[in-house]
């Protein structure tokens, strides 16, 4: 059942010293996925970062995708965790570098799914675009495309494969006993990285490298592959649009997307008005 939480107030953090690490997810909770996010949400990101906070994109997108969105919110500095957490890089200096990625063995799953599912397949070049089998609009993958024949898609390590086509989410369980951790974004999109990797793990290295103690952690996510961030932060928050199980992983759940929840957690962080379309418990 559809949550009609976002009638409550925003329980208010008390501002203070302690910078918090706040993990967001981009589709469908900063942003609408092909659009900008609302100047509510900007601004409430830019008091966020300006008041010391780490600000962190943590998104199933790959790099390309996320920096955009990073541009966009005006971020000078903070973090990225892309690819559902295969890829991390710091924004910092007027460049963006990446501090860590995990490889996934692209030609075994691609030698496993090419048998059941006639399937376009793209492998994620960090930074760049994708080596792709299958022809894929600039709508469904931003950056530069390298079209390849199967082979080619292993020919050069990747963090992250797409498998997108009719039946894709049909093959996750077995992805999964292959060793590799596989998201459904829908029945006909899969992504896929290396096992023991999610936003939750890069999020908790990227908490450690800043030193921000486990009480400060705050993620806000709307979907599957938010499921453990949410569970990870001392205070996880889900969009009031997203699925009961997503919900239900979370502390806190906060307004729809259309009501920019998102920004109404940003400034319950900075202790700024929140106004009446906030979180509940």
């Amino acid at each position: 059942m559809f949550l009609a939480a976002a009638v409550h107030t925003v329980k208010s953090m008390t501002p203070g010293t302690t910078p918090h690490l706040l993990a967001f997810d981009i589709d469908g909770t900063l942003a609408e996925t092909g659009r900008p996010p609302s100047d509510t949400v900007v601004d409430a990101a830019r008091a966020a970062v300006g008041a010391g906070h780490h600000l962190a994109l943590a998104t199933g997108r790959s790099l390309v995708g996320a920096i955009s969105v990073a541009l966009q919110l005006g971020l000078r500095r903070g973090w990225i965790a892309s690819s559902n957490g295969a890829v991390t890089a710091r924004i910092g200096g007027g460049k963006v570098t990446i501090v860590e990625r995990h490889l996934v063995d692209v030609e075994a799953v691609v030698r496993y799914v090419a048998p059941k599912a006639r399937l376009r397949i793209a492998a994620e070049i960090p930074g760049h675009g994708y080596r792709t089998a299958g022809t894929f609009g600039p709508r469904e993958l931003p950056g530069v495309l390298q079209p390849s024949n199967l082979e080619g898609l292993w020919s050069a390590p990747t963090p992250r494969v797409a498998l997108v086509g009719e039946g894709a989410a049909w093959l996750v369980d077995g992805l999964q006993e292959l060793g590799v951790t596989a998201h459904a974004l829908n029945s006909e999109w899969v992504d896929v990285t290396c096992g023991g990797v999610s936003k939750a793990t890069a999020m908790e290295r990227i908490r450690v490298a800043l030193g921000v103690p486990v009480s400060a952690t705050v993620a806000v996510g709307d979907s599957g592959n938010d499921v453990d961030m949410l569970r990870w932060a001392a205070r996880g928050v889900a969009m009031a649009h997203a699925p009961v199980h997503v919900r239900r992983a979370a502390n806190e759940v906060t307004g729809t997307l259309a009501e920019d929840g998102a920004a109404y957690v940003l400034r319950s962080i900075t202790g700024r008005q929140v106004g009446t379309a906030g979180v509940t418990q």
